[in-house]
Formats: C-alpha cells, structure tokens, sequence
C-alpha cells in the first residue's frame, strides 16, 4: 500500500536520544537554579575580605556557559543518538533485505543474524524458521501439482485412447468398453474428491464440535467390514472413549482412510486393529495391521501424495477401493488441522502401525478459548 514519506526510525530515534539528554541537561540547570542560585543575594555583598559576587554576577557568568553546554549537549546527543541507532537498527535492514528476497520467491535465504540472543535476533530467528517451513510447503506443494496433474492426465488420456480405438474398431465389445471407462472416470472422480479433501483439511475450514474418537473408528469399520470380509481379514476393535473436538466430518474421514488403508495393503488371512485410548492430554487412535514388510525409508513418506506403501500396482489387479495415494496424506493433513501428531512405524513382521494423538475435549477447548487480558 502507498504510504507517505516520513521520518525513519534510526531518525526518530536520534531525536528521541537528542530530546533526552536536552531534557535531563535543563532538569540540571533547573536544579542549579532552584537550590543554588536562588539562595543567593541579589543585592552588592561587601565583606571585609572584599569583594564578594551576588545573583546578578553569577546568573552572568553562568547563564552563556550554560547555553553553551547545552548546544554542544544537543549536537553531541543528535550525533551519538544517530549512531546508537544505527549500530542497533542494522539487523532490521539484514531482515528487511531478507523480506524483500523473499517476497521475490527467494525463499533458501536465510538471515542467520550473529550475535547474542535478544528480541531482535529471537525475531530473525522466527524468521529464518518461518522461511523453512514455507520453502518446505512450497517444494511439497510443487510435488503435490506435479504429481496430481500427472495421476489426473493418466486416467483422462486412458479414455481417450479407448476412445479413439473404439471409433476406428466395428468390432469392438460396447459392454466391455463402457465398464472400462466407468471404472477409469470413477478413478478420476475419487482422486478429485480426495483432493478437495485434502485442500478442504489444510484449510482447516470447520467449526470444531465435541467427537469421540472410538464412534467414528467404528462408524469406519461398519462401512468397511464387508471389505475386510471379502478379502478374508480378521478385524479387531477395542479402547476406551476417546473425546477430542473437531469436525466430525474430517475425523471420519481419517479413521475411514487408515481403516481402509489398512485392508487394501495387507495379506489374505491377516488381521487389522483398531485401538482407542485416552492419555493424559491427548487421545490417541491406533490402527495396525498385517502386511508387506515396509522400508524404513519408505515409512517417512508415506504421507506424501501419491505415496503407496510398495511399488505402484494396477488397479485391476488391486481390485475395488484401489486407492489414489492420498489417504495418509489426509490424513496427515486432517491431524494437523486438529493440532495434533501422526506416527507410523513398520510393523514387526509385515505391515504398519499408524497412530493419531489429538488434544482431548477439554485441552482443545483450552487452546481455542481468547486469553483473558488483566
């Protein structure tokens, strides 16, 4: 926005200085005055000794000395009061040049102000904090466009080639051609949910209401018992009441991803788990399961888009709710949102053990409540 010129502040600053120590220098002279000067007689004092100066006599030889001093006290305080502020101001120019690089979309600078800690190098440093985590978004978001344009373009290029083939083949088998594409569209219909989704979850667009954990993970187990059960897998379900707030909707859609998460990637005649508890401040919802055995490397990113926890497999032969990549995604997303913490580990053995830790009820509440201000 367009402002008008004005001072600087290494300016006001001088003339803040200045008008101190003008100020403190006439508070002396005024002290001289009202203790001293007054108590002398204004009258000619003779003693026998001789001549001895009254008020008149001192006020003269006083009064020019005094106006002097206080010019060379103004000069030296401007001076002086410009160069404190200069020594002091100059990490803010090291900021300010760090700000506008960044505004550029320079955003691998760093400020990395020397020196010891006080509030100007706390602040470069929030700064310099602030810079990573946003190049840090920034690079994750370019992989997330890359990525989905390309899952995006898959689908939509595969039914154009079906279709072109189609147009040039009388022979072709309709039935099989429309199965195929609808299986192809509902692909690129749920990866375009997921996204809104996910974009819906970093927003964090909601109005928290009071949940409970342990209802929504059994919610998502009723809808995905079917599932589990044509894929031949022994479900589990236990844990305490586990009440936390947030969206209701988000939620479900969390335990409903690592649920399903949790079937789509595991064994014929394995088992999933799902556990709530609560401790101390948080509530946790665990979910484990059997599976292939998962890299440690692959582990930590899994929660990137379009991550699988083994090599990209195709879709028929995954068979139904094949999945897009983005369910621990949002689910890491949604957790964030709800200011909590996501923890996955490969499982002894095969598979992965996924756990959420969200504030309980009353520790959210607490965060969301303005502070009292005395």
């Amino acid at each position: 926005m367009g402002r008008r010129p004005g001072l600087s502040v290494r300016a006001k600053l001088a003339l803040s200085y200045a008008a101190v120590a003008v100020l403190v220098g006439g508070l002396l002279l005024a002290v001289v005055w009202v203790f001293l000067l007054r108590y002398v007689p204004d009258g000619p004092l003779t003693t026998p000794r001789g001549f001895i100066p009254n008020r008149g006599d001192l006020e003269r030889a006083f009064v020019p000395r005094a106006r002097l001093a206080m010019i060379f006290l103004l000069v030296g305080s401007l001076v002086g009061g410009w160069w404190l502020a200069g020594r002091m101001l100059a990490p803010l120019d090291r900021i300010t040049r760090a700000t506008r690089l960044a505004a550029r979309g320079a955003l691998d600078h760093r400020i990395a102000l020397p020196g010891r800690q006080d509030e100007l190098r706390e602040l470069a440093d929030s700064f310099d904090t602030m810079l990573a985590r946003l190049e840090a978004h920034v690079a994750e978001q370019r992989r997330f466009a890359a990525n989905a344009s390309h899952e995006l373009r898959t689908p939509l290029a595969t039914m154009q080639a079906m279709i072109e083939v189609a147009r040039t083949d009388p022979d072709r088998d309709v039935d099989a051609l429309l199965t195929r594409l609808h299986e192809i569209n509902a692909r690129a219909i749920e990866l375009t949910e997921s996204l809104l989704l996910l974009s819906r979850a970093e927003q964090a667009a909601f109005v928290p209401e009071p949940v409970d954990l342990s209802l929504l993970a059994e919610e998502a187990l009723e809808e995905l018992l079917p599932l589990a059960e044509r894929r031949g897998l022994q479900v589990a379900a236990g844990g305490d009441p586990a009440p936390t707030l947030g969206s209701p909707a988000l939620l479900v859609q969390l335990a409903s991803n690592l649920v399903l998460n949790a079937i789509v990637h595991n064994v014929p005649g394995g088992t999933v788990q799902v556990r709530t508890r609560r401790a101390g401040e948080v509530v946790e919802l665990v979910v484990e399961n059997t599976g292939p055995v998962v890299a440690d490397d692959l582990v930590a990113r899994l929660v990137e888009p379009f991550q699988r926890g083994s090599e990209r497999v195709r879709t028929e032969q995954r068979g139904d709710h094949a999945g897009v990549g983005l369910g621990l995604a949002i689910v890491r997303t949604i957790t964030r949102a709800h200011r909590g913490r996501l923890r996955i580990r490969a499982r002894d053995g095969g598979g992965l053990v996924v756990q959420v830790e969200l504030p309980t009820a009353d520790v959210a509440a607490a965060r969301a409540r303005p502070a009292r201000v005395n």
